[in-house]
């Protein structure tokens, strides 16, 4: 199986400014992530930056970068340029890792690959895995989801979900509901072909509520296939105090 990795990069960000370029024992964050990816069967890992300092930082460490253009309003939108400039063709398999993950998983990267090309019916192919507390089940930083008997995603959502009528107290949740419900992990794998039509369909009511791109595939009626890990990843990136975990991370080993 072939496939390309791609990772959104741009140094715009609220909460960590010049997030790709943050330093983590001696090299930018988003180097960090091409080298995880690349130790998973991927055939190429490309960086597709907004900019061209990250370009610049990518090339100091042997990373292949490309430069798209500044105002795509989503990731999925800057990979689809990033597709054309690469020329691929659209039954190539294209996982998108986010650019602010340094400890992803390279044998999640090449699950999810996988469960794309076993799956013809679906458009993507996307991770999740339990959630083990009632803290994360309530954050609405925590993207939960929802599959069917297939293992397709039904829907995502920030809200705690399921909402477990005879789990709440006083509309407080007191335990979580059996079977544990799903966290989703922001690792994406599309057909080309696909990437390159996701920006002409329009958003959904959903995903501007939500803040949450995937739903508009959901809207569009095409399908996403869920992985559920065994295990969680590693943290992404975030905020300072996110930096400040993966570097202690890191330092360890």
């Amino acid at each position: 199986m072939s496939f390309t990795v791609l990772i959104p990069a741009r140094l715009a960000s609220t909460r960590l400014p010049d997030k790709p370029l943050a330093d983590i024992a001696g090299k930018p964050m988003v180097v960090h992530v091409a080298e995880r990816a690349a130790r998973s069967g991927a055939r190429q890992v490309v960086v597709a930056a907004d900019d061209a300092r990250i370009v610049a930082a990518c090339a100091a460490h042997g990373v292949r970068a490309i430069l798209t253009r500044v105002d795509h309003a989503t990731g999925s939108d800057r990979l689809a340029e990033a597709c054309t400039l690469l020329g691929l063709a659209d039954e190539e398999i294209v996982l998108n890792v986010q650019g602010d993950e340094p400890l992803i998983d390279p044998a999640l990267v090449d699950a999810c690959a996988a469960l794309l090309a076993a799956r013809p019916e679906c458009v993507m192919a996307t991770a999740a895995h339990a959630i083990d507390t009632v803290e994360e089940f309530v954050n609405p930083n925590v993207v939960k989801l929802i599959c069917d008997a297939q293992g397709r995603a039904l829907t995502f959502s920030r809200a705690p979900l399921p909402w477990w009528r005879d789990g709440n107290v006083a509309g407080v949740i007191a335990q979580l509901p059996s079977p544990p419900p799903l966290r989703h992990v922001g690792l994406y794998a599309y057909r080309a072909g696909f990437l390159r039509r996701y920006p002409t369909l329009p958003a959904c009511p959903l995903e501007t509520i939500e803040s949450l791109e995937q739903l508009r595939v959901l809207w569009h009626g095409e399908r996403i296939a869920v992985h559920v890990a065994a295990s969680r990843p590693g943290p992404g990136v975030d905020t300072p105090e996110d930096l400040k975990r993966v570097r202690r991370l890191l330092a360890q080993g």
